[in-house]
C-alpha cells in the first residue's frame, strides 16, 4: 500500500539539507562558472535552494500519503524562511523563526499528552517496531495498563522537552549565524550555513533526549509485561 511506503533517508538528506545548502553558499561563484551574474541572481539563488526542501516535502506526503506532523512543519519552516528571505523582512525575523517552529512543535506534543494518543504511543507504539496485540494482551494480563499509560505520558514530556532544547539551541544559534539583512548574497550564505551546522548543533543533542524516551519506554514494556525486549519486537512476530 502506499500509506506504508518507507521514506528514502538519501533523498531526504540530499535535498532538505546537502543541496540547498551547496547552492546558498556556493551558487554565486556556480553561477559565475557558467556565465556572467546578472543583477537579482541572489533573489533566485534563494528561490532555487528554497524550492528543494519545500518540492520534497510536498512529494512525500503525497507518495506516503501521510499527514506527517514533522513533515507539514518541515513545509511551513521552509515557506517562512523562503516569506522572510524574498520579502526582505529584518534579519530578526528569522532569528525569531528559527525558535518558534520547533517550540510550536513542543507544545503540540504537549498537548498530545492529555489526550487518549500521547505523541509517544503513536510513534513508538508503532506495529512496525513493536508487536502491539502481544504487548497489549500481556498488559491486560498483568493488570499493569495504567502504569504503562503513565509511562507513556512520560515519554511524550521527554519528547516535548527535545523540542524545548532543539528552539533554544535554534535561537542561538540563529541569533550568531544570521548579521546580514535579507535579500543579500550573505544572508543567502548565512541561511546555507544555518542548515548545515543544526544537524551536529541542533539533532544531535535532541537526538540523544529521544533515545532516552525510547530506551526508558522499552524498559517499562519490558517491565510491565513480562515479555524480553526480542519477544515485544515486531521483527520477531514476522518471523513467525
Amino acid at each position: 500500500m502506499a500509506g506504508s511506503k518507507k521514506e528514502n533517508i538519501w533523498l531526504n538528506l540530499g535535498f532538505n539539507i546537502l543541496v540547498p545548502t551547496l547552492l546558498l553558499i556556493k551558487g554565486r561563484k556556480i553561477w559565475e562558472r557558467f556565465a556572467e551574474v546578472p543583477d537579482g541572481a541572489d533573489f533566485w539563488i534563494f528561490v532555487v535552494a528554497l524550492a528543494f526542501p519545500l518540492a520534497y516535502g510536498i512529494y512525500d506526503l503525497a507518495s506516503r500519503r501521510k499527514w506527517n506532523l514533522f513533515s507539514i512543519i518541515g513545509v511551513l519552516s521552509v515557506a517562512l524562511t523562503g516569506g522572510i528571505g524574498l520579502m526582505k523582512f529584518s534579519r530578526e525575523w528569522m532569528i525569531v523563526k528559527e525558535g518558534a517552529v520547533p517550540l510550536m512543535l513542543g507544545a503540540a506534543v504537549l498537548v498530545t499528552a492529555a489526550t487518549k494518543k500521547p505523541l509517544a504511543k503513536i510513534i513508538m507504539m508503532n506495529e512496525s517496531v513493536v508487536d502491539v496485540p502481544k504487548i497489549e494482551a500481556a498488559l491486560e494480563a498483568k493488570g499493569t495498563r495504567a502504569e504503562f499509560d503513565s509511562a507513556l505520558k512520560t515519554a511524550t514530556y521527554f519528547v516535548a522537552a527535545s523540542f524545548l532544547l532543539s528552539s533554544v539551541l535554534n535561537f542561538a544559534l540563529a541569533s550568531y549565524i544570521f548579521k546580514s539583512e535579507t535579500g543579500t548574497a550573505e544572508f543567502n550564505a548565512e541561511v546555507g550555513r544555518m542548515t548545515a551546522l543544526s544537524f551536529p548543533v541542533i539533532v544531535l543533542p535532541t537526538m540523544v533526549i529521544l533515545m532516552f524516551a525510547m530506551f526508558r519506554l522499552f524498559g517499562a514494556i519490558t517491565r510491565l509485561t513480562g515479555l524480553s525486549l526480542d519477544e515485544a519486537m515486531a521483527q520477531n512476530k514476522k518471523e513467525k
